[in-house]
């Protein structure tokens, strides 16, 4: 299994609510992907600039194609990345 957890700051307070609905549905895109076995968008309640994406897919393969997808390619990258700060984590899921 591949895992990644993304920690993304909103710039601006008032972008909050665009950056909510974005990843809203690159959640729900992103979860009919081939590969995909998990994928949660979190709002912080402490920081509601604040959201965390935790991924988990079959394999780092099926991460990589997802990044080819419409979820990535379409709304996250073009739409989300330029109103964010990003610190991906690459992680090891302890059971």
């Amino acid at each position: 299994m591949f895992c990644i957890n993304v920690i993304l700051n909103v710039k601006s307070e008032g972008d909050v609510a665009t950056v909510r609905d974005l990843l809203t549905e690159a959640g729900r895109l992103s979860r009919s992907e081939p590969g995909c076995i998990r994928f949660e968008v979190c709002h912080s309640q402490s920081d509601p600039q604040t959201f965390i994406l935790c991924e988990r897919w079959e394999s780092e393969e099926a991460w990589k194609q997802h990044r080819e997808e419409k979820a990535f390619t379409e709304i996250y990258k073009p739409q989300v990345l330029p109103l964010v700060d990003r610190v991906p984590h690459i992680s090891t899921l302890l059971e």
